[in-house]
């Protein structure tokens, strides 16, 4: 009897561990490749985030995200209800910057920022992205983490499937 109750514990541990570890897009912020060019360019880990994360990041933002109209910014009481609406157009903003083929390049949208991370053919393509973007009505600000094939990465990466 001892033995089931200790494998019961132990299984419990376990349940609560992964739950704690496993990441999610809980926040359900926009998250979308734009193109997929560079084979090895590595993937971001974009809005993925731990329940722990998500709690404490809950109350931040709703700050973050009343700010905006407390300050006159926005129409919208809440600056991140703007994502899913802003996905579309940044998308087909994104997908018309030359040789977007030869590119990989993911991006988040949070509170009406856009967060551009993979990998470019040159400086000026990750220039051509980063201007599509801002061009965007009611996008407020571009994150550019764009860097050339064989960079290291300027983003935190998805850990590789085990």
């Amino acid at each position: 009897m001892k033995s089931v109750a200790a494998v019961i514990v132990c299984w419990a541990a376990c349940a609560v561990q992964a739950q704690s570890t496993e990441r999610r897009n809980w926040f359900e912020d926009p998250f979308f490749r734009v193109s997929a060019g560079i084979a090895e360019c590595p993937v971001p880990l974009g809005p993925l985030i731990t329940q722990e994360e998500q709690r404490r990041e809950a109350h931040y933002r709703v700050e973050r995200g009343t700010s905006c109209w407390l300050a006159g910014k926005c129409k919208d009481s809440n600056a991140y209800r703007y994502d899913k609406l802003l996905a579309s157009p940044v998308e087909a903003a994104l997908k018309s910057v030359p040789d977007v083929g030869g590119s990989s390049v993911w991006v988040t949208i949070q509170r009406r920022w856009v967060f551009l991370e993979g990998c470019v053919a040159s400086r000026e393509q990750a220039a051509q992205f980063e201007a599509a973007a801002r061009r965007v009505p009611d996008v407020e600000s571009v994150v550019p983490a764009l860097g050339l094939r064989g960079e290291s990465p300027r983003y935190p990466l998805l850990a590789p499937a085990r």
